[in-house]
């Protein structure tokens, strides 16, 4: 009998801390989880949240650096991300209406595109994984866990 194959959206904050505060009291957590989620293939995110990470450290990387984050993200980090990441493609269709909705409960820009993205392109993810929990928790419309208790979760299976 095969194992539960849990799918899990992971939020842009799981990334920025693998990549810029290696000194993060999270950073050895976070990176058990991106291991763990790369050896099953597991992991998922959308386009926003690539988007979101590349816009923050486009502070840091040179054009060279921010073109490889963009385009070996996937293989670097073993997730899925949806809808495709092709720079020539229209920004993903979502209503207007859906962000509007999110932002009555109290939901960032950003949080808002990636739910409502989340929603239309990864509706069979059962998880997501951030270290924003609360915030998220009351928008994002299945289970929402912190990258230490989804390891916690997972011992069981």
């Amino acid at each position: 009998m095969g194992q539960k194959q849990e799918l899990v959206l992971v939020d842009t904050n799981v990334f920025v801390i693998d990549l810029r505060y290696k000194r993060d009291p999270h950073y050895k957590t976070n990176l058990t989880f991106l291991k763990f989620i790369a050896e099953k293939r597991t992991g998922f995110t959308t386009l926003i949240n690539l988007l979101e990470l590349c816009g923050i450290l486009s502070f840091n990387l040179n054009h060279r650096q921010l073109a490889e984050l963009w385009f070996y993200f996937q293989d670097r980090y073993q997730v899925s991300v949806l809808p495709v990441p092709d720079l020539e493609a229209p920004f993903p269709q979502i209503g207007l209406k859906e962000i509007f909705d999110l932002f009555k409960k109290r939901a960032s820009l950003g949080d808002a595109l990636m739910v409502a993205v989340a929603n239309r392109y990864l509706p069979f993810v059962s998880t997501l994984v951030t270290w924003n929990k609360p915030h998220l928790q009351a928008i994002f419309p299945k289970t929402v866990l912190t990258p230490e208790e989804f390891l916690e979760a997972s011992k069981d299976f």
